[in-house]
């Protein structure tokens, strides 16, 4: 019940309370008693109504005592409009959104939807994040006292201040995919993949929000083959009886979908380039021409050094090695000599043409430049493999 009702339980009761803190401890008192209640009584027929009565009741009894000689008419209503029917209604997109309110510091944004909407505790998010765990925890309150004190509504906005708030929204959820996704446990992934997935339903008319959840869940899908003993693999050598089907064929809808919204951007380029890889496992081959095009569109729409180098790649696969060189030259020019990417694909692309001694000073490079294990060990061993 806590890990499939959570945020839904939270978000209503914050959509009354405009306080995220109070529903939190309402709702974390309604768990305690849950813990004594259901193992003598049996799990009610909906867990989430008694859970939701349990936390309204908590909340109705706090604000009764904190009003001085209250009158009916200054107690909120905990229970007028849903009736706690099996179906609640699902106000965890409201949640999301006022996470991402531009009134709270930018760097907090995943970290209060992953403690509001998931549940995790301040020290774990601090944790993944590297941040002190009491530091965060203190920024969290002040940043849920914010949201109480300024009175942000919640409520889905209209409009540009809908687009600009969604922006935000999945920017954020890009990050939380994209932050330590070589992790062997990779908790964090799963979390970007149950948010998406979350935005994703409740956004469906968002191209970019089911765009995001193909990305995730394409790249999702690989998490067991990316990493074999403490070695990156690359996805071009991986082995795709570790990818998840289930994962793939969530993407393939998802993607699918968005593309039938004719409004395509960012995250949908990339989870379509995703998605070529990832048809290898049907094909046995990867369209190294389609990449090429999605390449192109993604430095036309979201232009990065990342994708430079990676379409300097696949224009060596296409065109030879001494093409993909000259792409590099003009991607450096662009990033500069510190991107360890540029000079790994360097390193591959001089290694294929036999040029052991360039090859081997790339590598030792690109290894000064990398900063996680799994990468230094690919490369490491590739510099072993010119020896």
């Amino acid at each position: 019940a806590a890990r499939d009702s959570y945020g839904r339980l939270l978000a209503l009761l914050s959509v009354r309370t405009h306080d995220i803190a109070m529903a939190e401890d309402a709702l974390a008192d309604a768990f305690a008693k849950a813990l004594d209640h259901w193992p003598l009584h049996g799990i009610p027929d909906n867990p989430d109504a008694w859970l939701l009565t349990t936390a309204r009741n908590r909340l109705t009894d706090w604000q009764r005592k904190q009003l001085r000689f209250p009158s009916e008419s200054e107690i909120p209503d905990m229970s007028d409009d849903d009736h706690l029917e099996d179906s609640l209604p699902d106000q965890r997109l409201s949640l999301l959104l006022v996470c991402a309110h531009p009134a709270i510091a930018t760097d907090l944004h995943v970290p209060l939807m992953l403690q509001t909407v998931l549940g995790m505790e301040a020290r774990t998010i601090a944790r993944l994040f590297l941040i002190s765990p009491a530091a965060l925890a203190k920024r969290l309150v002040r940043a849920k006292a914010k949201v109480r004190d300024a009175g942000i509504p919640f409520k889905i906005p209209e409009g540009a201040v809908l687009e600009e708030r969604s922006s935000t929204l999945l920017e954020a959820l890009y990050a939380l995919h994209a932050h330590d996704w070589l992790d062997p446990a990779d908790t964090l992934g799963d979390e970007a993949f149950y948010l998406a997935d979350l935005s994703s339903r409740l956004m469906a008319g968002n191209a970019e929000a089911l765009g995001l959840a193909a990305l995730i869940a394409f790249s999702h899908a690989r998490a067991g083959a990316r990493t074999i003993d403490g070695v990156l693999v690359p996805t071009g050598e991986q082995d795709v009886s570790l990818w998840r089907d289930d994962l793939i064929a969530y993407g393939k809808r998802q993607l699918t979908r968005a593309y039938g919204k004719s409004m395509v951007g960012r995250f949908q380029i990339e989870a379509a380039i995703e998605s070529i890889h990832v048809a290898r496992k049907e094909t046995g081959r990867t369209d190294w021409q389609a990449l090429n095009k999605l390449y192109f569109a993604l430095q036309k729409v979201a232009p990065s050094a990342g994708g430079l180098v990676a379409q300097a790649v696949v224009t060596g696969r296409l065109h030879g090695p001494d093409a993909g060189l000259r792409a590099l030259d003009i991607a450096e020019a662009q990033a500069g000599t510190g991107f360890q990417p540029l000079w790994a694909a360097r390193a591959d692309l001089n290694a294929g043409l036999g040029n052991r001694e360039s090859a081997s000073r790339c590598y030792e490079k690109a290894i000064s430049l990398a900063t996680d294990l799994p990468t230094i060990n690919l490369l490491r061993a590739r510099l072993a493999e010119l020896a």
